[in-house]
């Protein structure tokens, strides 16, 4: 007779994650960190006493808002290339609504989030209880359904037995880089402290192997075929490459064959930044070097991305009747896309076949000075983009529409001389060469996907599938968590830092010493730059007092150095280049968290470089603006691919 344990639902899922192990290339790794937890009702009394009386190995952390502490389990299985997770479990109703962003966020991005909501009582004996959301069609329907669609795996447990192959499933996702998201596990508040008598084996430690599938021989010829009546090809780095840790394999196959490569957001770091085939980011975000180069590809490569919208410059890239698309991918969801040839396997296994492939037919790109030629140009851009300092009424900004106050208005409220791109390239000269840099949402991801240089592998932590604001902080933390030994910096601009900034109390909660620049611009500079350049009005994207109807007044000033003061940071307020210098440089020698309030210039984001964005414009308006940008859109929609 097999041998069993009396343990409650919750026991038993806390004693299942801590024996939970992945391998990796022979090496092996504890899967499941602890957990992140804000103790509401229906979790404190269940999951709670569970991780208060027998946690085991696993640590036990406190959120302050469900969405930040998920941002930061997030990070931290980035910055661990989702070889380790931390699981995250909220109370019912509010609480549980707080992490459906940050499950979407997850899944998006392909990165292991594994989430436990409490939910309403199985029994339903006290229904509706506290916090219940009753929809009178089906009383079944609670608001953890709301994280079906945000998720690769969803359950409910309403018998403790359930848990076992709910957990079982939950690991298959988590470490499946194919299907790699998002896991909801809810639990009804009651059946959280039922008893069941597990078998002991249920509890043994498992080892999950992520290996390297190659693909097959025929769809790797496929590739080599196309590629073989190639001239002018480029590689797109998604961020594949860098979970398959394919970065090398990349950099080699490009030398050997002479074939230049751009980043996607998510890819960036995978390869060094100095690498002479590195173009940079590519896309609507990209470099004048990467674009350039990829409007005259005639085939492109596409490793480990998922082909969105601004790494293709919405389909307008790669739109010539001859050219040629190949995709390498785990997912053959993500590999098929674009009409691709596609060779479905892990990015580094299968490009160094396809490489054995191409090397005995004798391939070689016909490149001759176009690559160096487009990395010297960018060089030149990116060194007038450090060198730009706000002069006074004459200066001329990077992004030409704008409300005409805004520039003096902003130099008289702030008395700043500091650009958003000199910035940036200041940051990234003088900090720490081992650093990682983190930021998500707004303008930044453009101005770092362009300007942001490092050879530190993984050093380079942007989201930007989901493009969710209010990222960052916390995922400074979850970054920090990962790299305990490295400098960690966080850029965000002071929107982003209003949506969510409570993790840094956790981070002070942690003792973890992180880096907080918060650009403060007076608003959302990007949005206000997709409404001016698309021919609408500065409306409700600056931040200005209202005239009662709309927020068009002065704009409001904020001292976002008082506010982390008041978390107990240092702090420091830059308003030029040289202010901003001497603060990185103190902050160096600090033990606590550092923040930095950077008063930058609006419309001093980097722009352009021969992308388009296909955007949704009103067909018929009442202003000649906008019906002239209605024209420059659909005539890009005219140039771009179907599919």
């Amino acid at each position: 007779m097999e041998k069993t344990i009396r343990l409650t639902t919750a026991q038993a899922i806390v004693r299942f994650l801590d024996n939970q192990y992945v391998c990796f290339d022979g090496a092996e790794t504890k899967f499941v960190e602890g957990f992140f937890t804000l103790f509401g009702h229906g979790i404190a009394v269940g999951l709670g006493e569970a991780l208060d009386t027998n946690p085991g190995g696993l640590r036990v952390m406190q959120g302050r808002n469900e969405q930040g502490m998920c941002h930061a389990a997030i990070a931290f299985a980035k910055q661990s290339n989702r070889r380790r997770i931390i699981a995250c479990a909220s109370s019912i109703g509010p609480g549980a609504a707080n992490m459906v962003t940050a499950c979407a966020t997850a899944t998006v991005n392909n990165l292991p989030l594994l989430v436990f909501p409490s939910d309403t009582f199985a029994s339903r004996q006290p229904d509706p209880v506290l916090q219940q959301l009753e929809q009178p069609g089906s009383i079944a329907t609670t608001t953890n359904d709301a994280f079906k669609p945000v998720c690769r795996y969803w359950d409910r447990i309403n018998r403790p037995e359930q848990v076992m192959t709910a957990l079982i499933n939950a690991m298959r996702v988590l470490t499946d880089p194919a299907d790699c998201g998002a896991c909801c596990i809810a639990l009804p508040q009651d059946v959280e402290g039922e008893a069941f008598d597990y078998p002991e084996y249920f509890f043994k430690k498992r080892v999950h192997r992520i290996t390297r599938p190659t693909a097959v021989d025929e769809e790797t010829e496929d590739i080599a075929e196309m590629l073989m009546s190639a001239k002018k090809p480029i590689v797109i780095v998604g961020g594949g490459v860098r979970y398959s840790e394919a970065g090398e394999a990349v950099e080699c196959f490009c030398e050997k064959f002479n074939i230049p490569f751009g980043e996607t957001q998510a890819g960036k770091s995978a390869c060094i930044s100095s690498h002479r085939y590195c173009l940079g980011g590519i896309g609507v975000t990209g470099t004048s070097a990467a674009n350039r180069i990829a409007k005259e590809a005639d085939a492109v490569l596409a490793i480990g991305t998922r082909l969105s919208d601004f790494t293709t410059s919405s389909k307008s890239f790669f739109a010539a009747g001859n050219m040629k698309i190949a995709t390498i991918n785990m997912s053959r969801f993500h590999a098929m896309k674009m009409d691709a040839v596609y060779a479905v396997g892990d990015a580094k296994a299968t490009l160094e076949k396809l490489s054995d492939v191409l090397e005995a037919k004798g391939y070689r790109a016909a490149y001759c000075g176009e690559i160096e030629a487009a990395k010297a140009d960018w060089k030149k851009e990116r060194e007038k983009l450090a060198g730009l300092v706000y002069t006074g009424e004459d200066f001329e900004p990077i992004i030409k529409a704008r409300d005409p106050r805004t520039l003096p208005e902003f130099a008289k409220l702030t008395g700043s001389t500091l650009t958003q791109t000199a910035a940036v390239c200041l940051i990234n000269d003088i900090i720490p060469e081992k650093s990682v840099m983190i930021t998500a949402g707004g303008s930044l991801p453009s101005d770092l996907q362009r300007l942001w240089e490092t050879d530190k592998r993984y050093a380079y932590h942007v989201e930007y599938g989901y493009s969710c604001m209010g990222y960052e902080i916390a995922a400074t933390l979850g970054v920090k968590m990962a790299e305990p030994d490295s400098e960690v910096y966080c850029v965000v601009g002071d929107a982003g830092f209003l949506m969510l900034n409570s993790e840094i109390m956790t981070i002070r909660q942690e003792k973890r010493k992180v880096n907080i620049f918060v650009f403060d611009n007076c608003g959302f500079g990007c949005i206000n730059n997709l409404e001016m350049n698309h021919g609408i009005g500065s409306l409700a994207t600056e931040f200005r007092y209202t005239d009662g109807k709309k927020p068009t007044g002065d704009l409001l000033d904020v001292d976002y150095a008082m506010v982390g003061s008041g978390y107990g940071l240092k702090t420091y307020t830059c308003r030029n280049l040289d202010e901003l210098r001497e603060a990185v440089e103190d902050a160096k020698t600090q033990e606590r968290s550092c923040l930095f309030d950077l008063k930058v210039f609006p419309k001093t984001m980097t722009d352009g470089y021969d992308a388009w964005w296909n955007v949704g414009i009103a067909r018929v308006s009442g202003k000649e603006s906008v019906q002239k940008a209605c024209e420059g859109v659909l005539e890009g929609r005219s140039k771009a691919r179907m599919y």
